[in-house]
């Protein structure tokens, strides 16, 4: 699975394409009806019914096997629309070919690429429509007229021939431009409020977390000297000794992370700069949220298209350190019993995995994970005490250091899955950079 971002998720829902293509149906079937039954023009009917009923099976496959709420790759839009052009085009060839009034119908499926695809997809339904456009000028069954067939001219013919080619080029060439335009400009002011939003949340999210240090300090202490004093009367050899044990420690460390929220880190201190292998910092985030009785798998190799090359070394910042180490603490946190850290490197991408065998993520919540306030899973353990900040904390910290993330689970015909990945790419420029720009 590709990290998805910007263009990659498509402009056009599969639910668009579909709901057009009905209405395309509609529309030919009841204007083939019409001329035929209603005017008297002897159509081809049972072909041009097969043509139409290859549309309808087509949409009922998608509406029973896909969902329609996605959005559609530009090359996938791209070949929707291509195929509306091959069963128009079939039509007009059944009823007259260029001669046909509704030949002009050929611009709509180009208009609508120019309006949200690519250049490069407009312009190869663009060729594609002037190919057929040129087939149907020459080759086409005799248009239906009440005294026979009619046939025009053939420098009329060339004539419609000549309008539909260049309004096909206009369309994709200015339709194109100017709606790339306003893309270009809708993305920007997209991704300048998107920002905006995301600082005013990490903002809002650190006044929460200055407070709740603040309120946490008496408690924590008082669980502290308790936890001691109960340390001191049970035997450390007993089961129950070594919950005190490890009692002891977690609040131990709490104490520390509450003390690490009030101190400001110093960026110039020489660990910040520390440059270490990628599979050691990402072992090293993942050390202090081992748990017991969950095995952590560290897996770090080349990708297999890398075919070799030496392991990238990154600089040790906290954004890295705390964001892997969130991700991989949520999925110790769901795991039955293992966690797998899967690192690939080549020469363009750094990719890390964090996988669980735990119930995985709910599918319903996949699209809105790394939102504020989301939690990340259904079911599992301490269901119903998480906030779901986690995600978007690291979210945030990891896409400062030029990371996107995805997420999903690993067997994607099961309705709960069989354990979450949580997918972190960078640019290997970007990661061996001392200056990421996120």
């Amino acid at each position: 699975m590709q990290p998805t971002g910007g263009t990659s998720l498509g402009r056009v829902r599969l639910r668009t394409l579909v709901y057009i293509r009905w209405i395309a149906v509609l529309g030919q079937i009841f204007t083939l009806l019409i001329v035929h039954f209603g005017l008297g023009f002897k159509l081809p009917l049972v072909p041009a019914l097969i043509v139409i009923g290859a549309s309808i099976g087509l949409n009922v496959f998608l509406v029973s096997t896909q969902p329609l709420r996605q959005f559609l790759p530009d090359r996938a839009a791209a070949i929707f629309l291509a195929y509306d052009v091959v069963q128009l085009s079939a039509l007009l060839y059944l009823s007259g070919g260029l001669q046909n009034p509704f030949a002009v119908l050929l611009l709509a499926p180009v208009t609508v690429s120019a309006t949200v695809l690519s250049r490069d997809n407009t312009i190869g339904l663009g060729v594609l429509a002037l190919a057929c456009v040129s087939v149907l000028a020459f080759l086409h069954e005799p248009l239906p007229w009440k005294d026979g067939s009619l046939a025009l001219d053939d420098l009329h013919i060339m004539g419609i021939w000549q309008a539909i080619a260049l309004a096909t080029v206009f369309i994709a060439a200015y339709v194109g431009s100017v709606a790339g335009e306003a893309r270009e400009l809708n993305e920007a002011l997209t991704a300048t409020q998107m920002a905006l939003s995301r600082e005013q949340q990490l903002a809002e999210v650190g006044a929460l977390a200055a407070a709740a240090a603040h309120e946490l300090g008496s408690p924590l202490a008082t669980i502290t000297v308790i936890a001691h004093e109960m340390a001191q009367d049970v035997d450390p050899d007993t089961p129950l000794g070594e919950d005190v044990t490890l009692l002891v420690e977690q609040t131990t460390r709490c104490r520390h992370i509450l003390a690490e929220l009030g101190r400001k880190h110093d960026t110039s201190a020489g660990e910040a700069y520390t440059h270490l292998p990628i599979s050691t910092m990402v072992s090293e985030a993942a050390r202090p949220h081992n748990a017991r009785g969950i095995k952590l798998i560290d897996d770090a190799a080349p990708a297999p298209e890398a075919r070799g090359g030496e392991e990238p070394e990154v600089r040790r910042t906290p954004e890295f350190m705390h964001g892997v180490g969130t991700l991989i603490q949520n999925a110790i946190q769901f795991a039955r019993n293992e966690v797998i850290l899967r690192t690939r490197w080549s020469e363009e991408h750094v990719v890390v995995e964090i996988m669980d065998d735990g119930p995985g993520f709910s599918p319903h919540l996949l699209d809105r994970l790394g939102e504020p306030y989301v939690s990340t899973r259904a079911e599992g353990k301490g269901e119903g005490e998480h906030m779901g900040l986690g995600i978007f904390i690291a979210q945030n910290l990891l896409n400062r250091t030029g990371a996107v993330l995805a997420f999903e689970n690993q067997d994607w015909w099961d309705w709960w899955g069989a354990g979450a990945i949580v997918r972190i790419t960078w640019p290997r420029s970007a990661l061996e950079s001392d200056h990421p720009e996120g």
